[in-house]
């Protein structure tokens, strides 16, 4: 599995070990301290979320929190960037639909 460690904005991800996260009820490896978009990329997933009016699949463009198309529902927090935050163990990471909603 390739993983992205290093970024021309973000600099160099320091990774720590190897940690689970759930997305969108899958149990997934990733490393601690990568962004949240490389950790779904190096597993296979490029769609973060869907756009609210024509429910279009979004991911990462920007890769650097401009933009709002990689944004994804996270431990029930709506909008989160996840090209620029970095992996915690034990995540829950949602597919965001449209503008999400908080979870609690």
């Amino acid at each position: 599995m390739t993983r992205i460690t290093q970024h021309p904005i973000l600099g160099t991800f320091h990774l720590g070990p190897e940690v689970t996260i759930t997305v969108d009820g899958r149990s997934l490896p990733a490393r601690e301290g990568e962004p949240i978009a490389a950790a779904l990329l190096a597993n296979g997933i490029s769609v973060f979320r869907f756009t609210e009016k024509a429910g279009e699949p979004r991911g990462l463009f920007c890769g650097i929190g401009i933009c709002t198309d990689c944004k994804m529902t996270v431990n029930g927090v709506p909008n989160v960037r996840a090209c620029v935050t970095p992996i915690k163990a034990e995540m829950v990471i949602q597919t965001q639909r449209g503008v999400g909603k908080w979870h609690e």
